[in-house]
């Protein structure tokens, strides 16, 4: 999940399948991955949520249904330079008693993004290097008893793969733009009469930006079966539309984290890419 409060396995997902990417791999791929990572418990708050699990995944390569990098969905049209898929993303849920400034507000749910992606390789600098335009626009609906519709979430991110550096490490650096209609910035930032208190006042948020993000991953294989991720991210809040809510707290924030994947299994059968 991009716009919201980022679980670390969100982040390390997107990093583990990254090398999909590449041509040649195996159609399929299963194994357990184990990480951990500390992020703000959602974009401009003051305190930080750490988490650390263990869990499956599946890498799979299709022409058309794809779970790799940008989550899981359907690539609905490819050429050499320009793609557009549609596809999911998520992230985890943040615990109000967790975040002073919500204290007695409700809990962020479980969000997941549903909506299509134009992926745009705008040059190819050298072998195993390429800079892509990615143009996001995805409906968000939270999941907490029950499912609701809590808005509309764009990111365009510009993004430089580096495959096989030094080492045989991978590298990626991004910028990007978070933007939110309406409804999604007063999921996180506004305030109804109901949760309103002499210390957090009632806010009606607006639709605009939510933050300015850059960010690096690395990921090196260990052995044929086991690969190491990291990443790193900054944000900043400057410019963002809602700086005026008492939800609003800090100026920026950042993300770190490290994670180790270890395949199960794979197929004989290589990917198209």
């Amino acid at each position: 999940m991009k716009i919201s409060h980022i679980s670390g396995a969100a982040i390390f997902l997107a990093s583990m399948a990254a090398h999909a990417q590449e041509s040649g791999l195996p159609l399929w791929e299963a194994g357990v991955f184990g990480g951990a990572a500390s992020t703000p418990a959602y974009p401009g708050a003051d305190s930080r949520t750490s988490r650390a699990l263990v869990i499956p995944y599946l890498i799979y390569r299709g022409e058309v249904f794809r779970s790799d990098r940008g989550g899981i969905g359907a690539r609905v049209f490819r050429t050499t330079d320009l793609e557009l898929d549609i596809g999911f993303a998520g992230s985890l849920p943040s615990n109000a008693k967790d975040t002073d400034a919500r204290q007695g507000m409700t809990d962020l749910g479980t969000l997941i993004e549903f909506g299509p992606r134009v992926k745009w390789t705008l040059a190819r600098p050298s072998p195993g290097t390429q800079l892509r335009l990615e143009l996001p626009v995805r409906a968000v609906l939270e999941f907490n008893s029950g499912v609701n519709g809590q808005g509309v979430a764009f990111e365009p991110e510009l993004v430089y793969e580096m495959r096989n550096i030094a080492g045989g490490w991978s590298l990626s650096t991004s910028g990007s733009l978070v933007w939110g209609d309406r409804k999604l910035n007063n999921y996180f930032y506004g305030v109804t009469p109901q949760f309103a208190t002499a210390s957090r006042p009632a806010f009606d948020a607006q639709s605009g930006l939510i933050a300015t993000r850059v960010g690096l991953s690395t990921s090196k294989e260990i052995t044929p079966d086991v690969r190491i991720f990291g990443f790193a991210r900054y944000e900043s809040y400057s410019g963002a539309a809602n700086l005026a809510s008492p939800l609003h707290q800090a100026s920026s924030g950042s993300s770190v984290g490290i994670g180790l994947a270890w395949t199960l299994g794979r197929s004989a059968q290589r990917a198209a890419n």
